[in-house]
């Protein structure tokens, strides 16, 4: 059995010091009393309040930056030749090793969809290794579901240990702890916590009791087939897409959207220099595939989610043989007109042919 360790509320504090030693840096939830109240991952700090809430987003940027420096150049004109230029280039990814701590079983999925494309394609991303390779992921077990999730429909679950490195759960009194990888059983190996083998019965018995909540799935094996046939049927994304207002809050609050846009800022020629940057960028954007011609191939916002959908649940499986999706429903409880991929999806699906009445775990 891999190593679990047990430990109360008032002994989490402890054990995130422990983490956050070596100068490792420990992203936890925090509550943010705002307008519209929300949970953020930020850094840990001693003293510093933090809740087991799920979050409001994402720890996405652990791995993914919203805004991050690819480069920092420099022209230098030659004194004896005007016309020569050299240019110096720092490309070294930032990495600092970190620890997501409470995130949930769907946020951690997120983080396996991402590794595909960065790290197994033709080429992996340096940055993005970088900071994976440096990232250790400790995941808390959902209890039960709310309206929104539907992790359970892609694959996962309230407990799947996928993209995790420590699964924790709570029982009674506490919370027990579980190594799932090698990174995993050295943050627990090296830690005070007690051990928790003889609790761990009482684990498995709550995550079955979580399991047991969930409203049972559809049957959406055939999204990938059902999405792609409706590719070019523009009045099914009309009909869609209707009350879409192109915010693009979908696809920030996801964990698995990874499109980009790449700028340069500053002045390669000036003893400051420049720096080329990768940000966050949406495919729900009504700019985002306006190419340098001036053509735009998604003018109509139904193109625009008939992309994100079709990516998520056709051309990624396709691809890499799993949804681009962890169900995690941010998507839809973040919407500010209540559009639900679920519905898209289902509705893609059901040409008549399908038994959407079975039920797949």
């Amino acid at each position: 059995m891999s190593t679990i360790r047990f430990v109360t509320p008032d002994g989490l504090p402890a054990f995130l010091a422990h983490l956050s030693q070596n100068g490792r840096r420990v992203l936890v939830p925090v509550e943010k009393p705002a307008n519209k109240r929300s949970v953020v991952f930020e850094p840990w700090q001693e003293g510093k309040p933090f809740t087991m809430e799920k979050a409001t987003v994402p720890a996405k940027e652990a791995v993914l930056p919203q805004c991050e420096t690819l480069v920092r150049y420099k022209k230098t004109k030659d004194p004896d030749n005007l016309e020569r230029v050299t240019m110096s280039l720092d490309d070294k990814p930032e990495a600092q090793p970190t620890v997501v701590f409470a995130c949930r079983p769907c946020d951690a999925r997120g983080y396996a969809v991402l590794d595909r494309p960065y790290l197994k394609g033709p080429y992996a991303d340096p940055y993005y290794k970088a900071r994976r390779e440096q990232l250790a992921v400790v995941t808390l077990t959902c209890g039960s579901g709310c309206n929104t999730c539907f992790c359970h429909w892609v694959g996962g679950g309230p407990t799947s240990p996928e993209g995790s490195d420590v699964l924790m759960t709570e029982i009674e009194g506490g919370y027990v702890l579980q190594a799932i990888t090698p990174k995993g059983e050295e943050l627990l190996a090296n830690s005070s916590l007690a051990e928790g083998a003889e609790l761990f019965h009482k684990a498995e018995a709550a995550r079955k009791e979580a399991w047991a909540s969930l409203v049972p799935a559809p049957n959406i094996k055939s999204a990938p087939e059902k999405v792609a046939a409706r590719f070019t049927d523009t009045q099914f994304w009309q009909d869609q897409t209707d009350r879409c207002i192109s915010c693009g809050a979908c696809t920030y609050f996801c964990p698995t959207c990874y499109c980009f846009t790449i700028t340069d800022e500053g002045e390669g020629l000036s003893e400051k220099g420049g720096r080329r940057l990768r940000s966050w960028d949406n495919c729900m954007s009504s700019l985002f595939t306006r190419e340098a011609s001036g053509h735009n191939p998604r003018m109509l916002k139904a193109f625009r989610m008939r992309n994100r959908v079709s990516h998520k649940y056709s051309t990624y499986p396709e691809n890499w043989g799993a949804f681009s999706c962890s169900g995690c429903g941010r998507c839809i409880s973040n919407c500010p007109v209540c559009v639900d991929i679920r519905a898209i999806v289902l509705a893609a699906i059901d040409d008549g042919t399908d038994d959407k009445k079975s039920t797949d775990k």
